[in-house]
């Protein structure tokens, strides 16, 4: 019988990323993208199942949250064997399992934490507005830093924003700043063309990483999984952060160049 040359030192073992999200069975986003970019970039995801979407590559109908206490026992077994080198959080599924995963970060303090806001609009209005409000009050004190599109960002974060002008990726970055996070990854901003959309890292003081992307013909989805998935990685290999979302976005294009659409609905990042 063959010995297996298993890795025994910690140096030989990749960096490792705990993932809250739900299960997206279409593989657009969820647990699927996140696992598929942190594999890419070198590290190795550990994924506990926050919820389930139901869903397609087209649309999303509904979602079914799994109890807090069930993602709070997934997450506690992981963190008691292996060492992590960065929590992830995605869509979670409810304000109890934020309130869970919430108190987990607090415990492990000293790891960076990226946080995913995904597009809702699919979500009734109530519990959305349930599930944003404990985001911001558990979540955004915890995080490292919170990545999410303009618009997104901007209806949530800053609701009575009443200037001509849009706001900008400082003003997203001053209003997540106020609720803990000292940085902000804004996607999908107005860029210096029509042909170009801007992203912008953030803090409450000015602009660190700006990276300009021609714009796709087509409609993505899961665009934001794999970039907030791809920095939560590259941050567990060591990268610091404004390199680490240097390449993050650099590997998002890349994804996006090469997308394809298994479906009836939208392209994918490959």
């Amino acid at each position: 019988m063959m010995e297996e040359n298993i890795p025994d030192t910690e140096e030989e073992t990749p960096a490792c990323v705990l993932i809250f999200n739900a299960n997206d069975a279409s593989g657009a986003g969820g647990l699927a993208a996140d696992t598929l970019s942190i594999a890419s970039v070198g590290a190795h995801p550990m994924g506990v199942v926050t919820a389930c979407y139901f869903r397609d590559t087209a649309e999303t109908v509904g979602q079914h949250s799994l109890d807090d206490e069930a993602v709070a026992e997934q997450a506690r077994q992981v963190l008691e064997d292996v060492p992590v080198h960065v929590i992830k959080i995605g869509f979670a599924g409810s304000p109890e399992n934020l309130s869970a995963i919430a108190e987990i970060c607090a415990d492990y303090a000293d790891l960076p934490v990226v946080a995913y806001m995904p597009g809702l609009s699919w979500w009734d209005e109530e519990p959305m507005e349930d599930y944003l409000d404990a985001f911001r009050g558990l979540v955004l004190p915890q995080a490292t830093v919170l990545v999410g599109e303009h618009h997104q960002l901007w209806r949530w974060l800053l609701p009575d924003w009443s200037a001509a002008k849009p706001p900008t990726a400082r003003d997203i970055a001053r209003a997540a700043g106020e609720a803990g996070t000292p940085y902000t990854l804004v996607t999908g901003l107005p860029g210096p063309s029509e042909q170009h959309v801007e992203n912008q890292l953030a803090s409450p003081q000015g602009v660190l990483v700006s990276v300009s992307f021609e714009r796709f013909e087509g409609v993505f989805v899961g665009a934001g999984e794999t970039l907030s998935a791809a920095l939560a990685g590259l941050l567990a290999l060591g990268t610091d952060l404004e390199a680490a979302v240097s390449e993050a976005l650099g590997y998002l294009d890349q994804t996006l160049a090469h997308g394809f659409r298994p479906g009836m609905g939208h392209v994918l990042p490959d």
